[in-house]
């Protein structure tokens, strides 16, 4: 559906002007003045404003905090936009039904609008309270792109001027820095439409046309996914292309609103494409239950659970739902154990589907709509993102992980937004070094660093591991099929070297990965919880990590530290049956660490491991320490080690062989 603030003139152009009777809503630094728009008592117009009052960096937690993303209906999303948005009293300043009964179609806000989460249903909380022309400084790119995807227009504060003094302004104003598909998706009122129209043959996006020239990973892969494309297509960072999808999967948390968008577009009886690669999960809110703080939204989640499973029995997807209270494991993991091959492009509805580029594929993830449009039609738009490439040189020393490596890159290239919405390409010698499952630690916290994912080379470590975990297809097979960069291919992040020899133990101060530290600069830092798992940290090396540290605690007669609470959750049941296999679960019960079936957690704040007051410190294995994810306390990041270690110390320390040797000697000694 067309937005509504575009009409087509007697010669044919179309024009958007401002509707009769309908207002515009200022998001100012005052919430006072906020508060007299909302309630009628005050109209602004843009000639008046001065920018500088407008509020910067409106983040998608204020429009929409986590508690309205229960809801799956984007008219129920609505009734509580914004209700993140406090004052310094902590009250809401947009009260329920504030925005959807003000009657505005515009709103206004200052640098910046929608960073933070990429959840799209920030932008949807504004379109269905009726808003359709969206105007700002500057936009942050993934809410920018989740706008578009809805329909909806951007403007600039002239371009507002220019409509509020009663112009028409010709839509190709709004589209004119948009590429042509971004342009196309706008006029047609949205991806759904957009995607008819392609499909029907009535809009025609022509692959681009282009000389050989030496390609990154990601470059070659979308290159052979070409809508339209053959063996001899090349594309370059920039060009914006339709491609083919090869699977993807959602969770409890996403899937019923796209079951909602995808009945409410296609009717009741619509189709998804190569349902045998895509999936649906219950991981994220399978402890949901036993969380006192999500006691009140016990009905919609169980909501959310039920419209997965019908989403699940209507396309025939693969079905990763949970039995009898446990869930066959975290989306990332499962999938990358299961279907996620080598040469893939996969979506998913969450962000750190990232990890699935370990096996050599291009993962990243997608709003509900978006998603709810690939899985019908089998293709999407995409813009060829740019690459950084980090070449791998040495070996990791004892007692130093990947997850060291990926803390030790951002606090170098993420902060310097060397990173930032580019693909992390990982090879060079030092690749073959890591295990796959290091190597997934690596992709899944790309996301951390604001890149749009990460891909690693494919050798026989990737080849055989994935022989072994799918049925008649050889190692050789697999190699085959290896996605390689050129020769001279072009990085706009450039070429990066990584001496993993010389990387030391590292953690992440509380409030953002980028935070990095080296331990042995770090001041001692009592904890109170030590929390090993997520899809980050539940992998079958992981578990190893976890046990080589718990195993030499035990030879020296130590257990987890009285004043500390430990815990380990597993990945998947195939991570579950690993360290079953290897007697794993006696050591962890000896070692006085509550064990936790496979799913999402505390990672989200949602399970055993969640802080409970400010004072209380976590040392964490996840992948996202920001304010309040995993609780209320302070939450460092560490990787597998030294969170083990710190469990048994008590403190935060990096994990040597033979320090608990030493250690226990201390203990037993007379006073």
């Amino acid at each position: 559906m067309q937005n509504p603030l575009i009409h087509t003139a007697e010669d044919g152009i179309r024009y958007v002007s401002l509707s009769e009777g309908k207002r515009i809503l200022f998001l100012t630094k005052d919430p006072a003045l906020i508060r007299s728009q909302l309630s009628g008592e005050v109209d602004l117009c843009m000639k008046d404003v001065d920018p500088a009052d407008l509020l910067d960096d409106i983040n998608t937690d204020v429009m929409t905090p986590a508690w309205v993303c229960f809801r799956h209906k984007p008219a129920d999303i609505a009734v509580d936009a914004y209700a993140g948005l406090l004052d310094e009293a902590g009250e809401r300043v947009f009260p329920s039904r504030a925005l959807l009964d003000g009657g505005f179609e515009v709103i206004v806000s200052g640098q910046r609008k929608g960073t933070g989460s990429s959840r799209e249903t920030a932008p949807q909380c504004e379109k269905w309270s009726g808003v359709h022309l969206v105007v700002a400084s500057s936009f942050a790119p993934i809410h920018e792109r989740n706008n578009i995807n809805l329909g909806q227009l951007m403007a600039d504060y002239a371009m507002l001027e220019r409509l509020q003094a009663g112009e028409r302004i010709p839509l190709a104003e709004f589209t004119a820095s948009y590429d042509e598909i971004r342009r196309a998706i706008v006029e047609e009122g949205g991806l759904f439409d957009f995607d008819q129209s392609v499909a029907s043959g009535e809009r025609v996006i022509p692959a681009p046309e282009m000389e050989a020239r030496p390609m990154t990973m990601a470059e070659k892969l979308l290159a052979s996914h070409l809508v339209g494309g053959d063996e001899e297509s090349c594309v370059r960072a920039g060009d914006d292309v339709l491609v083919r999808v090869d699977g993807g999967y959602s969770h409890e948390f996403t899937t019923a609103q796209v079951h909602h968008f995808l009945s409410e577009t296609y009717g009741a009886d619509y189709k998804i494409q190569t349902p045998q690669k895509f999936a649906v999960f219950e991981d994220h809110l399978l402890y949901a239950d036993g969380v006192p703080r999500m006691a009140p939204f016990g009905d919609q989640i169980e909501t959310l659970r039920r419209l997965q499973r019908e989403f699940q029995a209507h396309t025939g997807c693969r079905d990763y739902g949970a039995k009898d209270g446990i869930s066959p494991g975290i989306c990332h993991q499962v999938a990358r154990e299961e279907f996620i091959d080598c040469g893939d492009f996969i979506q998913a509805t969450d962000s750190h589907t990232c990890m699935g580029g370990a096996s050599n594929a291009l993962a990243w993830g997608v709003g509900a709509t978006q998603y709810a449009a690939l899985v019908h039609s089998g293709f999407t738009a995409v813009r060829v993102p740019e690459s950084i490439r980090f070449e791998l040189l040495g070996e990791l020393r004892e007692g130093v992980t990947a997850k060291d490596v990926i803390l030790q890159i951002l606090r170098t290239y993420a902060v310097a937004e060397d990173t930032l919405d580019r693909v992390m390409e990982f090879g060079g010698p030092g690749l073959n070094s890591l295990s796959m499952d290091e190597r997934a630690t690596l992709t899944n916290m790309a996301t951390e660093c604001s890149a749009r994912t990460g891909i690693c080379e494919g050798d026989e470590t990737l080849a055989t591991w994935l022989a072994a975990r799918r049925e008649g297809v050889s190692a050789e097979d697999i190699a085959s099929g290896f996605v390689t960069p050129d020769e001279g291919a072009e990085y706009a992040g450039g070429v990066h070297t990584v001496d993993l020899s010389v990387i030391e133990p590292m953690v992440a101060r509380p409030s953002d990965p980028t935070y990095g530290e080296d331990i042995e600069d770090l001041e001692e830092v009592k904890i109170d919880i030590a929390y090993a798992g997520s899809c980050t940290a539940g992998k079958e090396a992981d578990l190893d990590f976890y046990a080589q540290v718990l195993h030499e605690a035990d030879k020296a007669g130590l257990k987890v530290a009285d004043s500390v609470r430990m815990y380990i959750q597993f990945g998947s049941e195939t991570v579950r049956d690993y360290a079953t296999e290897r007697g794993y679960l006696e050591l962890f019960e000896r070692a006085g660490v509550e064990v936790i079936q496979p799913g999402c957690g505390a990672c989200i704040g949602c399970g055993p491991g969640v802080s409970e007051d400010a004072d209380q410190v976590t040392v964490s294995a996840i992948n996202r320490n920001f304010q309040g994810r995993s609780g209320p306390g302070q939450l460092y990041l560490a990787s597998p080690l030294t969170v083990a270690a710190s469990a048994v110390a008590g403190h935060i320390t990096a994990f040597t062989p033979g320090m608990f040797a030493s250690r226990s000697a201390e203990v037993s000694a007379p006073s």
